[in-house]
């Protein structure tokens, strides 16, 4: 398993290759954040005693929110650092348990399918799966991301390269 913050270009993927993520403590203001920023202000999310009495009995993220957080931690884990051009969708997402203040998150990250595209010879696809678990290793995130990574051969050695 990588576990190092080195930007990895389309050439340096393998299928099969994992990267693991730091760890991340969710807070107060990241649920707070959130709803300012997505302007959803549900009380599941944001009323504490509403919620209390609710289906999970305290609040809870959103739901986008989880898979937020998990794009940060492939961030965090460097090997998408200035070498993806650009995030292309996903094939699936799900959202199995809730996300909650104080939950410590972290990831792992494997390359599931990578392929050259006749529409570009600088880059080429790399399709990611997501895993990310709280600290009792409830799973929260599943779900692929579908990179597009510069070729190294059209950019250069230099990660810092446009």
């Amino acid at each position: 398993m990588a576990f190092s913050y080195e930007p990895h270009y389309f050439e340096d993927l393998e299928e099969g290759q994992t990267f693991e993520s730091a760890g991340r403590t969710v807070t107060e203001s990241d649920f707070v954040f959130h709803s300012m920023f997505a302007d959803d202000w549900t009380e599941l999310h944001t009323n504490a005693e509403y919620s209390e009495d609710g289906p999970f009995g305290e609040r809870i993220g959103h739901g986008p929110m989880t898979f937020i957080l998990t794009t940060g931690l492939v961030q965090r884990c460097g090997f998408v650092e200035r070498t993806v051009i650009a995030f292309l969708g996903m094939n699936y997402m799900e959202i199995p348990n809730p996300l909650a203040i104080g939950d410590t998150i972290s990831a792992e990250f494997e390359v599931t399918e990578k392929r050259g595209l006749d529409s570009r010879d600088d880059a080429g696809l790399a399709v990611v799966d997501g895993h990310t678990e709280n600290q009792t290793g409830e799973t929260l995130f599943e779900g692929d991301m579908k990179f597009l990574f510069k070729r190294r051969d059209a950019y250069g050695d230099d990660p810092e390269s446009p």
